[in-house]
C-alpha cells in the first residue's frame, strides 16, 4: 500500500475540490503493537485532521500490529516493509513516496498533548530557514522532568558527544520553565521532529547506514550544512516513554551508539581536523570502555570495541557531500560546544546546561 499523502476534499461555493494535507504525521514500528494501542488513539484525537495525516509504517514485525491497524484503525495509512530496515531504513524508504511539504518522524512511544503537531507547524511556516524543529520532550514515566532523548533540543561537543538542553549524561533535569523560549539548537531529536520534506531531501535524508541511533543527528548536521536552522520550540510538548525498541541497558544499543558517533564525525567534520578529533575520540572511548570492564559489564565492554573494530571498516567508504560548496566550520553553528562537555561534567561537574553557558 503506498503511503502518499491523500488531498483533502473540501467545498466552497457550491464547488467541491481537493487541497493536499501539509503534514504528514509518520510513525515507524518494529513489534511496536502495545505502544500504538496504548498511544495512537490520544494521537488521532490531537492531531487536526484538516493539516495532517497519520501514517505507519511497519519494520517487518512479528506481533499483530498490521492487523490491528487493519482492522482496528482502517483510516491510517499502512505500509509493511519486507524486512526490518532499522530507524533510518525505515523511515527512508517510506518517506519516498511522501508528498506533503512537512514531515514529522514520530516514535510509537510517545504521548502527544493538544495542539503538538500545530504548532509545530506553525513555526515552520513562520521560519522558512528552518530546516527542521523540536518540541518540548518530557519524561511519560516523570512527567515533571525532562526525557534523555531530546529534551528542549540538542546540542554536540567538539569531540562529537551529544547532548540536550536539559540533559547531561545521565543527569536529567526537572522543568522548571527553564527554556520557555525558542531556541536554535544543533538537533533535534528523532523522538519527535518536524522536517521540511524539501530540505530532508535536499541533504540526503536519514543514513540507513547508521541503522538506529544518532541519524537525525548526522541529518541535522547535513541540514545545517546546506544552510538551514534547526529549532527547538516550548509552544509544542510530547511525553516519551523511552527505550521502547532496544533497552537502554543494552549492549546493542552502546554498540550502535558509540559506532555511529564515530561515522558522524566521520560524514561530518573538516577533514583538517578530522584524524585528531578522531584520536582524541578514541582514547576516551577507550577509558569508558576500561570503566565497563571494571565494573563487571564485559558485554559492554565488547560493545564499545566491536564499535571501534566496525567502523575501522567504514573509515575508507566515500560519502555524498551535501553541503553544497563547502563544509563549515562546526564552531560556525548553532549548539556547538566548542569544549569537551566529558571535562565539563566529569571533572569540572557541571550537571546541567545552563552550568555551561559562560563556556557557550
Amino acid at each position: 500500500m503506498a503511503v502518499v499523502t491523500p488531498a483533502m476534499e473540501i467545498s466552497q461555493g457550491g464547488v467541491t475540490f481537493a487541497v493536499m494535507k501539509q503534514v504528514s504525521v509518520i510513525i515507524l514500528g518494529w513489534n511496536s503493537l502495545a505502544f500504538l494501542q496504548k498511544f495512537l488513539p490520544l494521537l488521532k484525537t490531537n492531531t487536526p485532521t484538516d493539516i495532517a495525516d497519520i501514517v505507519v509504517v511497519d519494520n517487518c514485525s512479528s506481533d499483530d500490529t498490521v492487523h490491528w491497524i487493519t482492522t482496528e484503525h482502517p483510516d491510517i495509512l499502512l505500509k509493511v516493509l519486507d524486512q526490518n530496515y532499522g530507524y533510518s531504513g525505515g523511515y527512508e524508504i517510506a518517506i519516498r513516496e511522501i508528498q506533503t511539504p512537512y514531515l514529522v518522524l514520530l516514535n510509537s512511544d510517545v504521548e502527544v498533548t493538544p495542539g503538538w503537531v500545530s504548532h509545530l507547524y506553525s513555526f515552520m511556516e513562520q521560519h522558512p530557514q528552518a530546516g527542521a524543529v523540536a518540541p518540548k520532550i518530557k519524561s511519560f514515566a516523570d512527567r515533571e522532568s525532562f526525557e534523555y532523548a531530546g529534551a528542549a533540543g540538542g546540542w554536540i561537543d567538539c569531540y562529537g558527544y551529544p547532548f540536550c538542553r536539559g540533559r547531561i549524561f545521565d543527569s536529567i533535569e526537572k522543568d522548571h520553565g527553564q527554556f520557555e523560549e525558542p531556541a536554535r539548537v544543533f538537533w533535534a531529536s528523532g523522538a519527535c521532529m518536524m522536517v521540511r520534506t524539501d530540505a530532508y531531501r535536499a541533504s540526503g535524508g536519514l543514513d540507513p547506514l547508521f541503522f538506529a541511533h544518532m541519524e537525525e543527528i548526522d541529518l541535522c548536521w547535513r541540514l545545517h550544512s546546506n544552510g538551514y536552522e534547526v529549532w527547538y520550540t516550548p509552544d509544542s510538548q510530547i511525553f516519551h516513554v523511552g527505550g521502547g525498541a532496544l533497552p537502554n541497558e543494552s549492549p546493542k544499543k552502546l554498540y550502535l551508539n558509540f559506532r555511529n558517533n564515530l561515522l558522524l564525525l566521520r560524514k561530518n567534520v573538516p577533514s583538517a581536523s578530522l584524524r585528531k578529533k578522531l584520536f582524541i575520540r578514541k582514547v576516551l572511548d577507550g577509558i569508558a570502555a576500561a570503566q565497563y570492564l571494571l565494573k563487571g559489564k564485559p558485554a559492554f565492554f565488547m560493545a564499545v570495541v566491536k564499535a571501534h573494530r566496525d567502523f575501522s571498516k567504514l573509515w575508507k567508504k566515500e560519502y555524498t557531500d551535501y553541503s553544497g560548496t563547502r563544509h563549515p566550520a562546526p564552531e560556525e553553528l548553532s549548539g556547538w560546544y566548542n569544549h569537551s562537555i566529558v571535562a565539563a561534567y566529569f571533572l569540572r561537574r557541571k550537571k546541567k546546561f545552563t552550568s555551561l553557558l559562560p563556556h557557550k
